[in-house]
């Protein structure tokens, strides 16, 4: 089991403002499943990649508008750094931190 796993309290930094999220995390070798559960709703992420402290998924979100969102974010003891790509919208900042 990887330090990746557990509860992560997150925040995607983009241009309609902070969005708030909890990232959930259950690592299996060097994929995860999970999901990110906020105030625009949840979404599953069926099939996450871990290569050692760095974790990458895709996301599909219909809210606010439907788009596919690639994520990547590395994990230091016990902060989560990264970014969400959402295509010709760019790149936002994504931080977080683990939940007790």
């Amino acid at each position: 089991m990887a330090a990746v796993d557990g509860n992560w309290d997150v925040v995607v930094r983009t241009p309609l403002g902070d969005q708030k999220a909890v990232l959930a995390v259950r690592s299996s070798g060097n994929s995860f499943t999970g999901s990110l559960s906020g105030a625009l709703g949840s979404v599953e992420i069926p099939e996450g990649t871990v290569n050692g402290d760095t974790l990458g998924w895709v996301m599909s979100i219909t809210t606010p508008m439907s788009m596919t969102l690639e994520c990547g974010a590395t994990i230091t003891d016990d902060v989560l750094t990264g970014s969400v790509g959402a295509g010709m919208l760019g790149s936002f900042p994504l931080s977080g931190t683990r939940k007790p």
